[in-house]
Parts: structure tokens; C-alpha cells; sequence
């Protein structure tokens, strides 16, 4: 008799087995394997990965006269949320100028990092080249400092003014004219087609 339990004990276990593999871990077997994490795939034909997305963005350039800012249309990578698109635009106007453009950019200043708040104001953090750099001058430092500040209030509707860090610091001024203790809204009159405007 106690033969007879072992048998049966052991036919029970031997279905409850074959049950659990059948439902649970042959599909999984059988399924088509998954892409690795983090790498965005395409869902249809038209759709592309998120790094091959693009946004017509407007950047600042120096005027042919050197006295203002001249807009000019460029692709930068998309972003999903408003902070990385901030930085992506930021990163596009601390880049090289393109050929013909001249940079209002110090060499060798960089992003640090960027952040929004939900007041619409954007706090953008730049190394120290772009004050160790900079040649000076109430003109230039003004032109440094509208073209990131026009980039983001221009292409992000959401950000209605820009405060500039140097290396995680708040600063009174870039050059010894343009005070940086606070945000800074649009300067249209830093920009060409405005600049002559009332």
C-alpha cells in the first residue's frame, strides 16, 4: 500500500511538471527573442529610433557687422522630454558654427548640465571657458549671452527665461556688463531683423 502512495505521489508531481512547462516556459522558449534594453526599435516602416529623429531649431549667430545676432535654422536631434530637448539646443549652439556663421561662443565652453522649472525658467550650467575665454567688451558679452538665451526662449515656448551658471555657480556677470544674477528673458534687440526696431 505505501508503494501504491508513492506511485500515485510521484505521477501527481510528474503532471504538475509537465503542466507548469507546457504553460509557463514554452512560450517563453518559443517566443522571438527580444531586443536588448535601451535600444529604441521602429514600429512601423516610417518610424526611425529616437536618435535619428530630428527638430528644425533656430540658432544665433554673430551679424556680418558684429553688433547683433542673425537667426539661423539648423536640425538638432530630437529629445522625449522638455529638459533633454533644452540641452540638445544648448549643445547645438555651444557647437562649432557652421561655414559662413561666426560663434558668439567663447572656444571651449561647454554644457554642464540644464534644468527647468515650472515657472517656465530654464537654469543653463556652462563651464568656466566661457568667462575665461571670452575677449570682453559690452557688445560681445551681450551677444554671448542672447544667443543661449534666444535659443531656448525662441525654440521652447515653455521657457520664458534663462539663467546662466558658470561651473554649478551663480555669477554676477559673464564680462562686467550683463547682470547674471537672474533669468534673463528674450533679447529681441539682440537680433538682427529686431535690432532696428523702437
Amino acid at each position: 500500500m505505501n508503494i501504491m502512495w508513492r506511485w500515485l505521489f510521484a505521477g501527481l508531481l510528474a503532471a504538475a511538471l509537465g503542466v507548469w512547462l507546457v504553460t509557463l516556459v514554452l512560450p517563453g522558449w518559443l517566443a522571438d527573442p527580444q531586443p536588448a534594453s535601451g535600444v529604441p526599435t521602429a514600429v512601423s516602416g516610417d518610424a526611425t529610433p529616437l536618435e535619428a529623429r530630428r527638430i528644425t531649431a533656430s540658432l544665433f549667430y554673430v551679424s556680418p557687422g558684429g553688433d547683433a545676432l542673425v537667426a539661423v535654422d539648423r536640425e538638432v536631434v530630437y529629445a522625449p522630454s522638455p529638459a533633454a530637448q533644452a540641452r540638445r539646443i544648448v549643445d547645438a549652439q555651444l557647437a562649432a558654427a557652421p561655414a559662413g556663421q561666426i560663434s558668439a561662443i567663447p572656444e571651449g565652453a561647454e554644457v554642464r548640465a540644464v534644468f527647468l522649472t515650472s515657472r517656465g525658467e530654464a537654469f543653463v550650467d556652462i563651464s568656466q571657458a566661457i568667462a575665461v575665454n571670452h575677449p570682453g567688451g559690452s557688445v560681445h558679452e551681450a551677444l554671448t549671452v542672447y544667443a543661449i538665451v534666444n535659443a531656448l526662449t525662441v525654440n521652447l515656448p515653455d521657457v520664458t527665461a534663462v539663467q546662466i551658471l558658470i561651473d554649478g555657480r551663480e555669477v554676477d556677470t559673464l564680462a562686467g556688463h550683463i547682470d547674471l544674477r537672474h533669468p534673463l528673458s528674450r533679447g529681441l534687440r539682440w537680433i538682427a531683423q529686431y535690432a532696428d526696431r523702437p
